[in-house]
């Protein structure tokens, strides 16, 4: 049985993780961190994760970037595994994550969905046939109305596997209201829609002339994360040290996906 911590475990996500970890027989939710507690749950919460004296073997993060530090800096300390969940990190932050990731294992990932991380690996091999063929190359993303970050991390990560994949040699484009000029053939652009209880939506849309494959996800619920990072969790926990990410979980043999299942 995996020991959890679930960092932020009054918010929605959290909630959530909470529901599928009561039904999950290889994983259980030890304590909890949260500064409201206005929620009952099965398991003693602490209002900062420097008050967690909780035995574990790793902890899930769904909580705000301001409280990845000190989530950072505990996880390093105790050498506790952390599956972060938590997008809009500043560069610092993320300087912070590579920097523990020398003391502890680290999963980060954009997206906890196994059909992202999917499309992750399908994006490269797209572009390399239809990049040089001159397809321009654009991601429009959909989230509910209370997201603070835009674009999503997801729609920068789907950016960076095709950008990495053709040499860095693309420039992201946010706006095109400033610039009053044709579209530049060397440009990736990335759009945010913000509306509603959309849960989340990212399409990429390859324009050529006289065709266009558009390559879309639609997660409809936020259980779709919440399942993906308790099974990082269960993959995580007694790791080494190192940084991981949601591919390494999806890909990893027996799942029945991937060139690693095979």
């Amino acid at each position: 049985m995996v020991r959890i911590i679930m960092h932020g475990c009054n918010g929605k996500m959290g909630q959530t993780v909470t529901g599928i970890c009561s039904e999950d027989g290889e994983a259980e939710i030890v304590a909890g961190v949260d500064p409201y507690n206005g929620r009952e749950n099965p398991y003693p919460v602490f209002q900062s994760i420097g008050e967690c004296d909780v035995e574990a073997d790793v902890v899930v993060d769904f909580a705000a970037a301001g409280a990845v530090d000190a989530l950072l800096d505990y996880c390093a300390e105790h050498k506790l595994p952390v599956v972060l969940c938590t997008t809009g990190l500043s560069e610092a932050q993320l300087q912070k994550v590579e920097e523990t990731s020398r003391q502890t294992a680290v999963l980060k990932s954009a997206n906890m969905s196994l059909g992202i991380n999917l499309l992750l690996d399908l994006l490269p091999k797209a572009a390399h046939v239809l990049a040089p063929a001159g397809f321009d190359m654009e991601i429009v993303e959909k989230h509910h109305n209370q997201k603070v970050d835009a674009p999503s991390g997801t729609a920068y990560a789907l950016a960076d596997s095709i950008n990495d994949s053709l040499g860095r040699s693309y420039e992201y484009k946010f706006d095109r209201s400033k610039d009053r000029k044709k579209r530049e053939k060397n440009e990736i652009g990335i759009q945010a829609v913000r509306g509603g209880s959309i849960v989340g939506e990212h399409e990429v849309i390859f324009a050529g002339t006289d065709e266009v494959i558009e390559i879309k996800h639609t997660a409809y619920s936020k259980a779709v994360f919440a399942k993906g990072a308790v099974e990082a969790a269960k993959f995580l926990a007694g790791k080494p040290a190192g940084k991981y990410d949601m591919r390494d979980v999806v890909l990893q043999p027996g799942t029945g996906t991937g060139p690693a299942a095979s």
